[in-house]
């Protein structure tokens, strides 16, 4: 099996996982759960809030907040992760968690002063508690014994179906609580953080060791040149590429194809039950099946939702186009980041990890921005045209490293 010793495959096979680190994992992903349901909440309401208090000529940029919160995922990985490598997993993810009280507070303040400058700033502290939560799946891997690791971040990453439940629930609910509108959304995400926070200190993180800072080091060229990296770094670049691309366009494209926009949130929903809910089977499929078995048949399933996107405009070529794009992401994304773990050193893990991040969400931001424009002017045909390019890449590169023949990853 891809990434295990014999022995391990054999404790994996016949064992469950202690009762001590399943604790831990599952008070991480109901950190992911909730960090998550923030992140929702603030991409639902963000845009729409903008367009309250700025003028008409203004309302183009209505989506800057967010895109500055993406900036600020990109400008925040690498602190984060060396943040951790020095003073351990807890200390830096709350630290992760003060900040976002501190963005989302900064986004309601702007909305009340009627401050677009304020509510950018807003996006990009909330950026660094995104660059945090994008690091759990990290250290469910640290949580658990090595032949579950593939299940701890598939456990985590699980936290995301609550979220898909929580974050819309929220978005519908808080909005007119109390003017100016959507200032109680943002309010929401401080309690979440907040409630991130208390949680993070019943985890049981492993202390920082002398030998995770001062053992021996490669340069970072070295790390990330290595076959195995590139292809772990690669799929998850366009597992999150292609995802970031379809989801932010459909809902403009299920309006544009002349169908009712009250479809798009049915859609999104299907979409992110698809991310998320085959997350309690992914590490369970990657430790029977291989992580390379497990990244193509995620390719396969995004090049499935892309067909299907290709053969019509109905709402049911939508919602199982976004469907099978979503479980196509989790497989290629949580079997990318089991294969990134094998990759490095106790000592390189700060450097590997926040390069790798760094480059997944700088692709994800571009990706967003992108989409809107490509299905503006080329239209939901081309946009998936364009997916269909992207994840053959992923195929191209994972078909090259088998064929070379690496006893292990």
């Amino acid at each position: 099996m891809d990434g295990l010793t014999k022995g391990e495959e054999t404790l994996a096979a016949s064992a469950r996982m202690p009762r001590r680190a399943m604790r831990n994992i599952a008070l991480l992903a109901i950190c992911q759960a909730l960090t998550q349901s923030g992140n929702t909440l603030m991409f639902a309401s963000s845009a729409l809030a903008v367009l309250t208090i700025v003028s008409p000529d203004m309302r183009m940029w209505a989506n800057l907040p967010v895109t500055m919160q993406h900036l600020g995922v990109m400008l925040s990985v690498f602190p984060a992760s060396l943040l951790m490598m020095r003073r351990g997993r807890r200390f830096g993810f709350r630290i992760g968690s003060l900040v976002g009280m501190v963005g989302a507070s900064s986004a309601a303040l702007g909305l009340g002063l009627g401050s677009f400058p304020v509510m950018c700033l807003g996006g990009i502290l909330l950026g660094f508690a995104v660059a945090n939560m994008q690091l759990y799946r990290f250290a469910a891997v640290e949580l658990a014994p090595g032949p579950f690791r593939a299940k701890a971040i598939s456990y985590v990453t699980a936290g995301g179906i609550l979220a898909g439940f929580i974050g819309p629930s929220l978005a519908r609910f808080t909005p007119d609580l109390w003017l100016p509108t959507f200032q109680a959304s943002f309010v929401a995400v401080v309690c979440l953080h907040a409630l991130v926070f208390v949680i993070l200190s019943f985890i049981e993180f492993p202390r920082v060791k002398p030998e995770d800072t001062a053992g021996p080091q490669r340069p970072l060229r070295e790390i990330v040149t290595q076959p195995a990296y590139l292809v772990a770094a690669t799929g998850a670049m366009i597992a999150f590429g292609v995802m970031s691309f379809v989801m932010a366009a459909s809902p403009l494209a299920i309006v544009q194809c002349g169908l009712d926009k009250t479809e798009a949130p049915i859609t999104i929903f299907v979409h992110v039950m698809g991310m998320f809910v085959p997350a309690f089977f992914t590490g369970h499929l990657i430790q029977r099946f291989g992580v390379f078995n497990i990244m193509i048949w995620g390719i396969v399933l995004l090049i499935a939702g892309v067909a299907v996107a290709l053969l019509g405009e109905s709402v049911w070529n939508f919602r199982i186009a976004l469907g099978l794009n979503g479980v196509g992401w989790n497989l290629l994304f949580v079997g990318a980041t089991t294969l990134l773990t094998t990759t490095y050193r106790p000592a390189e893990r700060g450097k590997a990890q926040a390069f790798n991040d760094f480059m997944v969400f700088g692709t994800t931001a571009t990706a967003s921005l992108m989409a809107s424009v490509v299905l503006e002017i080329q239209g939901w045909a081309m946009l998936n045209y364009v997916a269909l390019a992207l994840v053959s890449v992923a195929l191209l590169v994972i078909a090259l490293f088998r064929l070379k023949g690496p006893a292990r990853a």
